[in-house]
């Protein structure tokens, strides 16, 4: 009995401290990070492609600003950091469990169990609560949501592409897109996943922002450090729809949701499959940010999940 224990409390230890890590391991982990400019703290237009909105971002280079109105989920009201500190806190008390399990002195028993790690994480927990209640007591209330400012998006999108135009408001001026932007958009989906797979840093380099590259070469990194990685290949673009283009202090952006499918497998240093199928598809929903200077070429500026 107590060898099968030892064995489950081995799996469950195994399969926590790889899920994380695994889940939505294309570039980008799944998550929502980067710089939309002077609109990364405000939400995307709706699209077609993108129905219910993008989450807010994760983090960002980009500084809050809560006396404009923004109000999407900025850093300075700690969107990101409730999640994973929760994330952390059921770890922990699931770890210290398995711990105890593991030591001999049960998943409720002792100071290395369960039962001891709780009240100490407890503690750590209202410690939490009551600093992030002082901060906004002196800061004032949290900024109510706000969508785009005034203005109108210019209508564009070429056929055969996947990408089709929607309608929005952005605060800047907008700017019209052609065929070859999308063209850009949707190679850059393609060779950024590529580069991902390679691990080439320099490649990434040259496709996205230094803000953007220095988080895909940490979460690359996290990949080397547990012995594991992510290949994503054969994309296909099936959907896209342009949620916002416009200009600001002489760049310009554009925000596309698109709907792709690839096949994303996360192997061991043993090549042997710990995440995904070389057969199956898998797909996901992405508003992804360019930007470019003046007679330029596009970049990856941001990357939001849909909601």
């Amino acid at each position: 009995m107590r060898r099968a224990s030892f064995i489950f409390a081995a799996i469950a230890a195994l399969g926590l401290a790889l899920a994380p890590g695994l889940a939505d391991a294309r570039a980008g982990f799944g998550g929502s990070f980067g710089s939309r400019g002077g609109m990364t703290w405000t939400a995307p237009p709706l699209t077609r492609t993108a129905p219910y909105g993008a989450q807010p971002m994760q983090r960002s280079f980009t500084p809050s600003a809560p006396s404009t109105g923004y109000g999407y989920g900025s850093p300075a009201y700690g969107y990101g950091t409730g999640s994973r500190f929760a994330s952390g806190l059921v770890g922990g008390l699931v770890g210290g469990g398995l711990l105890g399990l593991l030591l001999g002195h049960g998943f409720w028993g002792g100071m290395m169990g369960f039962g001891g790690f709780v009240g100490f994480l407890l503690q750590i927990l209202l410690l939490v609560f009551l600093a992030r209640f002082l901060i906004r007591l002196f800061r004032g209330p949290s900024p109510v949501f706000a969508g785009a400012g005034p203005g109108t998006l210019a209508r564009a999108g070429p056929a055969g592409l996947g990408l089709t135009g929607a309608g929005g408001q952005a605060a800047q001026p907008p700017i019209a897109l052609g065929a070859p932007d999308y063209r850009a958009f949707e190679q850059l989906l393609q060779e950024i996943q590529a580069a991902w797979s390679a691990h080439d840093v320099q490649a990434l380099g040259a496709m996205v922002t230094p803000e953007m590259l220095s988080t895909f070469a940490e979460q690359l990194a996290e990949q080397t450090s547990r012995g594991v990685r992510n290949e994503v290949t054969d994309v296909r673009l099936l959907q896209g729809d342009l949620a916002q283009a416009w200009t600001e202090h002489g760049r310009d952006y554009a925000t596309v949701a698109m709907r792709f499918s690839m096949i994303d497998v996360t192997s061991d240093s043993m090549a042997r499959i710990v995440e995904g199928s070389p057969t199956e598809r898998v797909s996901a929903v992405e508003l992804w940010t360019f930007v470019r200077s003046p007679g330029g070429r596009w970049i990856l500026s941001a990357i939001q999940q849909a909601r």
